[in-house]
């Protein structure tokens, strides 16, 4: 699902300020530490009864949140995920519902998540400062995410580079400031 443009800027922006926020400067990054920091409860799968587990996997099978009435927020995830990339994903994605507000499943909302996890966990600006080759195989190794995942970020990147590229938004130069590339 394509978004509008300007809640795509929106996103970024809200990855950045966390970042800046809760001091997030260091790759790859880190979403079990940014989850901790925003005070989010994360239980792997393989803590959970037989029972509880079946019917998270039911739910799905990397993983969902629930708010709690509390203003608590939970995130389970699948532990025996195919990869520690695709589990960070996962948890990425959760954090960006929580960050952003999100109180329903709907589509728009599973495709924002969806950006804010690309775009937090291997934003463009950090992969083209990146040293040596850039290509999918040294994203996945660089920023320790999925091969799927660094396909896309790479793709993303390409695209990042047709349609600006290192001519950097306020909020990219923020994000090289704050991971020390400037």
């Amino acid at each position: 699902m394509r978004l509008k443009d300007e809640t795509y800027e929106y996103i970024k922006q809200v990855v950045i300020d966390n970042f800046i926020y809760y001091k997030i400067r260091g790759i790859p990054i880190n979403p079990f530490e940014i989850a901790i920091t925003l005070g989010i409860t994360i239980i792997p799968y393989s803590a959970l009864s037989e029972r509880a587990r079946e019917l998270s996997l039911k739910t799905s099978v990397d993983g969902y949140s629930v708010p709690g009435n509390d203003g608590s927020y939970t995130i389970y995830y699948n532990d025996k995920c195919r990869s520690y990339g695709r589990v960070k994903n996962t948890i990425m994605h959760e954090i960006a519902h929580f960050l952003l507000g999100h109180t329903q499943d709907g589509p728009s909302e599973e495709a924002e998540a969806n950006f804010f996890a690309k775009y937090a966990l291997a934003p463009p600006p950090l992969i083209h400062n990146m040293r040596g080759e850039i290509n999918p195989h040294t994203i996945t190794e660089v920023f320790q995410i999925s091969v799927s995942a660094a396909l896309n970020a790479f793709d993303y990147y390409q695209k990042w580079l047709r349609f600006g590229g290192d001519n950097y938004t306020e909020y990219e130069i923020q994000l090289l400031e704050l991971f020390e590339v400037a």
